[in-house]
């Protein structure tokens, strides 16, 4: 089992949940994060915003804010991953800078607490 982590646009939600619904994938977590990437901002002047540099928290501005995202979480059988990856990248992807990320993390198990299922069986 794996889970597949995207952090997408929150314009790209509505899509990315239809898109999953047609590829069978009916279950997975949306939750409303805020974040940015590493290339929107210099490293120098988040050191110095850290620091209580006032010249650098003025030259940070709108490039040390927060940017609202949406994340979603897909847990699947490895068998899977692939689909739910193409998926999410077919339909997030612009060509610009703030697309998202997508993570694959691997799942030692999964509970269901309805039936005690355990393994893929739980989120079959």
């Amino acid at each position: 089992m794996k889970e597949v982590i995207a952090v997408v646009r929150m314009n790209k939600m509505n899509r990315t949940k239809e898109a999953l619904t047609r590829e069978g994938i009916n279950a997975f977590f949306a939750h409303e994060v805020q974040g940015r990437g590493k290339g929107l901002v210099d490293e120098s002047l988040l050191q110095g915003a850290e620091q209580g540099i006032p010249e650098a928290i003025s030259l940070l501005g709108e490039h040390g804010k927060l940017y609202p995202k949406r994340m979603v979480t897909v847990v699947v059988p490895d068998s899977q991953v692939r689909k739910v990856v193409r998926v999410l990248m077919e339909v997030n992807s612009t060509g610009s800078r703030g697309d998202g990320k997508i993570f694959v993390l691997p799942l030692s198990d999964a509970a269901r607490i309805r039936t005690g299922e355990t393994g893929e069986a739980a989120i079959a």
